[in-house]
């Protein structure tokens, strides 16, 4: 899992800030738009619309932003939105997965493929890699939210399942269906989180070398930047070396 969440921290690094916010922005606003047409539009009765607004809030995202992707979802807007997960294999037989949220399934269908073959990868069938994945809620919180055993406390009575702290901060992770629920719990205890969402955890890992990372970074990238696309995420394992070559 060291690898997957140094990936995070290399995406926040990344270059072509201005571009990668915009389309950040308009992933998250998505998230918030189908999530409150599926549901009630008030985030209080709505756990899964309560979590986007989370997430676009700790990535700065503008309130007016967030009333305004809640309002398109009673306007009538984002019922066609259907989402579908793809997977498929990077350089070196790594795991991926992508999110997607699209209007036009065959378009974003021949997308995702195209970007695969581009990239040295190829996409599987639906549950070719998925195994290779736990469905999980993770919680993150910065190193001064407290240490180690102070997080953990808090964790376990909030009834989280595991807590990974490091120099870089704490990840909390529990079951998927108890992710509002620990989240509102540990935010009672240690204030707000810097992010809280669902993902997809890795079981198994891939380990990379410089020459596969350099690759499958721009595999990632690539299904990144397709607009229908919400999230990536692999099963890459990489040492320490390896991230600081890149």
């Amino acid at each position: 899992m060291a690898g997957h969440s140094k990936w995070a921290n290399i995406q926040h690094r990344k270059g072509r800030q201005d571009a990668a916010r915009s389309k950040l922005f308009s992933k998250l606003s998505k998230e918030i738009t189908v999530a409150a047409k599926m549901g009630d539009p008030d985030p209080e009765k709505n756990p899964r619309l309560r979590l986007a607004v989370k997430e676009a809030k700790s990535n700065s995202v503008p309130k007016d932003v967030i009333e305004r992707a809640i309002k398109k979802s009673q306007g009538g807007d984002g019922d066609e939105y259907e989402e579908i997960r793809y997977e498929g294999y990077g350089p070196n037989g790594v795991a991926i997965i992508v999110e997607a949220m699209t209007d036009n399934r065959n378009r974003t269908a021949s997308s995702v493929r195209s970007t695969f073959s581009k990239n040295g990868g190829n996409l599987g069938e639906t549950g070719s890699v998925g195994f290779m994945f736990e469905r999980k809620g993770e919680v993150i919180y910065p190193s001064d939210a407290g240490d180690a055993d102070t997080v953990m406390m808090a964790a376990i009575e909030a009834g989280a399942e595991d807590v990974d702290s490091s120099e870089d901060g704490h990840i909390i992770y529990c079951a998927d269906t108890d992710l509002n629920d620990v989240s509102t719990a540990l935010e009672g205890e240690l204030g707000e989180s810097t992010s809280t969402k669902l993902i997809w955890k890795p079981v198994t890992t891939t380990e990379m070398d410089l020459e596969n990372m350099q690759k499958l970074m721009k595999l990632l990238d690539a299904l990144e930047d397709d607009d229908d696309v919400q999230r990536v995420t692999s099963n890459f394992e990489a040492s320490d070396e390896v991230m600081e070559q890149l």
